[in-house]
């Protein structure tokens, strides 16, 4: 499987898992929440909308766009600091499909998987 569609289902899979999470909105967030310039929106957004509406957008559009995905990228130390204050495990899924698709980048162009 060529690495673009490894991420595509590993974006499905973080979707599936967020709206199950009730992380999911059919709502985005106010539009200057987008002209943050801190790393993950920090000071304007969410954790999950960022990740919601900032970046699952812009990886559909680099590989719709057939541009070369980014090959440095690891969002799950970020989310698992986030997340880490949770004792219940509600997050593990998710952490783990965003640790799957950080492995994805950090193993670069793989042809099968």
């Amino acid at each position: 499987m060529n690495i673009n569609l490894l991420v595509i289902e590993k974006l499905r899979l973080i979707e599936a898992e967020m709206k199950n999470l009730n992380l999911w909105s059919n709502t985005p967030p106010p539009a200057e929440a987008f002209a943050s310039h801190l790393p993950f929106a920090i000071d304007t957004m969410e954790a999950h909308e960022w990740l919601q509406w900032v970046l699952l957008p812009k990886l559909y559009k680099i590989i719709e766009q057939d541009i070369a995905l980014p090959n440095v990228f690891a969002i799950t130390p970020y989310f698992e600091e986030i997340y880490k204050r949770e004792q219940d495990g509600r997050y593990c899924q998710l952490l783990a499909y965003l640790h799957a698709l950080d492995k994805i980048f950090a193993q670069g162009n793989i042809t099968d998987a």
